[in-house]
């Protein structure tokens, strides 16, 4: 592999990576704060997947790079900056409904992502992909039930979770922007074409809101983007701050 196409990997890998270790440490947040126990469990198991499919992710990126970094040190020791997760699973968890709004808009994003990736000319990426794709199906559907119950259930469910939807479409439209890393690895096989996924997504969100008696927000509306490239919202720091102190405090502690 040239140093161009080894460069784009690690890039990508620490996207997969980033996107799930920040989602999962929202979720984690949950633990023991669930409206009923088992969703309580059932909101810390999704976490404890997307933890595990991020520190996959992460641990293929650090040998890929090669420079001895392992999946902790890229987990505990970048800054903000150098975090490639999207906008979309950085946002606070709000309100239950918020929670599953974000869940199920990344949830239906990862999973047609990861059936793609199975195929990928990368072997170990492929089987990864593998491996969390099957645990991105439970997580789905989980989230997809709770947006019917939540849609077509009582007026406020239903006006709280339109309103997260309202609130979380902003970040949806980066999720598809490819760039040179997209390209260059789709080019070799090893990346998916991001356009097929969206076509996807875009007809199973709008199935399952329709379903749920929500309103599709307006896709014309103003979309961040950037957070590929580092660019980022201030929860992020926050969350960071958080997740990394006690690795940062005691940086050759072992568990």
């Amino acid at each position: 592999m040239d140093d161009d196409s080894r460069h784009a990997l690690f890039e990508y890998l620490l996207r997969l990576g980033d996107d799930r270790l920040v989602l999962g440490h929202r979720l984690s947040e949950w633990c023991g704060h669930g409206p009923i126990l088992e969703e309580d469990i059932a909101l810390t198991n999704i976490a404890l997947d997307c933890i595990g499919q991020a520190n996959n992710f992460l641990q293929l990126a650090g040998s890929v790079e090669n420079k001895g970094r392992t999946a902790d040190d890229l987990a505990y020791f970048r800054e903000a900056i150098e975090f490639k997760n999207l906008m979309l699973v950085e946002q606070p968890n709000g309100d239950f409904a918020y929670t599953i709004a974000r869940q199920f808009l990344f949830d239906v994003f990862s999973f047609h992502l990861l059936e793609e990736l199975q195929h990928s000319s990368h072997q170990e990426l492929a089987g990864i992909a593998a491996k969390a794709v099957k645990e991105d199906r439970y997580h789905l559907r989980h989230s997809r039930e709770w947006v019917l119950r939540l849609g077509d259930g009582t007026d406020e469910s239903h006006q709280r979770i339109q309103s997260a939807f309202n609130d979380l479409w902003m970040y949806t439209g980066e999720i598809f922007q490819a760039d040179k890393v997209d390209d260059l690895l789709f080019e070799k096989g090893i990346s998916v074409d991001l356009k097929s996924i969206e076509s996807k997504w875009s007809e199973n969100v709008s199935e399952a809101l329709t379903e749920a008696t929500l309103a599709v927000p307006d896709a014309e509306q103003y979309m961040a983007s950037g957070s590929r490239q580092g660019i980022h919202t201030e929860y992020l720091g926050h969350m960071l701050t958080e997740m990394q102190i006690l690795t940062r405090s005691f940086p050759e502690a072992k568990w």
